[in-house]
């Protein structure tokens, strides 16, 4: 046994001695012929949907490889798909086609990647048809959102669930012609028949169109999204409000609002909406807004108890006048633009159901009072932020303990807090971070 070991040993060195004289150049030699058997060897199954020595990879499930494409990248789903015939055929099953965002922009002027143009033509050729859910991405040229435009007169032949428009920078699609962004529009709405989910802000929709969309997809209609559409009247979005009773999320100007719209959405046959966001812009200093009766605003209340009223206010201190002098049901309140004393005075008093609070700027006199009337009578507050004020260390500390730990989000500028006789900068997190039931630091400004 012994003997025979060390023959074996033996012949294996002799072995390996005798192709030692040039052992570099052999060892390239057995890589590279063992290299291209594998080659040829994975290529001969490719072509032949056969198996490789390697493993069954041709031969996965196709549930398998969808769910495994499902997360890849689009490139390298695409790179996948050359492996072999099985895998080509994978990359183009319906259910990988059914949500797409087109990324669309002109590589001139933006740093932003776009879907190639070949990819949207095969898109269109093979798989229009699977489309479900789409969005389109465009930067700020109009070259791009016309072709956004072309690519929606051509899915004649999908049924979309979702449709979203987004420009990445200024409002590209209101540059667009207002009749080629209707008829393209006006071929998914009549063609779709069941979208649950359209945004469409900053375009120029129009109230005709509108009704186009509500003759085709009133039954299946939830989400809305149409801020700064210049070219929609309130009789439009009451059309809508009239014909979709399924409506559970709305967003749009303040213009469009009235009394009528409201008294829509809270009639017996209406869906309860869950979600209605206000978008209140000045676009010129002294405008005017008007005002809606608080009737109208108890009997949303009352159809749907538990709606959430988003208002966002980007407002010149003047023109908020009609706002705030009566009960609203308003749920997140954010105020983009420097607000009065006066005006967070009458918040206090009139938003019962406040959840969330925002006040970017107010100027140099501290909301002490204000902020103390807020904590007493909005008992539903839970979130709250302030950027450009100014507040006392002492009545800030008040503010936090009437709310208590009901504050799960509290955003505080250091420089919002104003040192006085009971707390400094130095105490006052220890203070708060009691009342809160955790640890809790002001905010601190970036030094770049």
């Amino acid at each position: 046994s012994r003997r025979g070991m060390k023959r074996m040993k033996g012949g294996e060195e002799g072995s390996t001695g005798s192709s030692s004289a040039s052992p570099p150049e052999a060892r390239k030699k057995v890589r590279k012929q063992t290299g291209e058997a594998s080659a040829a060897t994975a290529t001969t199954a490719a072509d032949s949907g056969e198996p490789s020595p390697d493993g069954d990879w041709a031969l996965l499930p196709q549930e398998l490889l969808l769910h495994v494409f499902q997360y890849l990248p689009l490139l390298d789903r695409a790179y996948a798909s050359q492996v072999c015939r099985g895998w080509n055929q994978a990359f183009h099953m319906p259910e990988l086609w059914r949500c797409f965002e087109f990324e669309l922009n002109q590589p001139a002027s933006s740093y932003l990647k776009a879907t190639h143009p070949d990819l949207i033509k095969q898109i269109i050729k093979r798989h229009s048809n699977h489309l479900q859910y789409v969005s389109f991405k465009v930067d700020s040229s109009m070259e791009s959102a016309e072709a956004a435009c072309d690519i929606l007169s051509q899915l004649v032949n999908c049924s979309l669930k979702t449709l979203g428009l987004i420009s990445t920078a200024r409002p590209s699609f209101m540059e667009v012609p207002k009749s080629h962004f209707i008829s393209a529009l006006t071929v998914v709405f009549v063609n779709s028949k069941s979208l649950s989910s359209l945004k469409i802000d900053d375009t120029p929709v129009d109230d005709p169109s509108l009704k186009v969309l509500v003759a085709n997809n009133s039954d299946t209609l939830k989400l809305l999204k149409m801020s700064s559409c210049p070219h929609v009247s309130p009789a439009g979005i009451l059309c809508v409000a009239d014909q979709c009773h399924g409506l559970r999320e709305l967003a749009l100007n303040y213009h469009l609002l009235s009394d009528e719209l409201l008294l829509a959405l809270s009639s017996e046959k209406h869906v309860h909406l869950e979600h209605l966001r206000i978008d209140v812009v000045s676009e010129n200093p002294g405008q005017h807004f008007h005002s809606i009766k608080k009737s109208s605003w108890d009997a949303m209340v009352r159809h749907s108890p538990k709606f959430n009223l988003v208002m966002y206010f980007f407002l010149y201190e003047d023109e908020f006048g009609p706002f705030f002098n009566d009960e609203i049901p308003v749920t997140h309140l954010y105020f983009g633009r420097s607000v009065s004393k006066e005006v967070l005075g009458r918040v206090g008093l009139h938003c019962p159901r406040l959840v969330e609070l925002v006040v970017c700027a107010n100027g140099l006199r501290p909301l002490d009072e204000e902020l103390i009337r807020i904590a007493k009578h909005c008992t539903q507050l839970s979130a709250i932020g302030l950027g450009e004020c100014e507040v006392t260390c002492s009545a800030f500390v008040e503010f936090v303990k009437m709310c208590g730990r009901r504050l799960s989000q509290l955003s505080i500028m250091e420089e919002v807090l104003i040192p006085d006789h009971k707390y400094s900068l130095d105490e006052i997190h220890w203070e708060v971070s009691k009342h809160l039931g955790r640890v809790w630091f002001p905010d601190m400004m970036p030094t770049w």
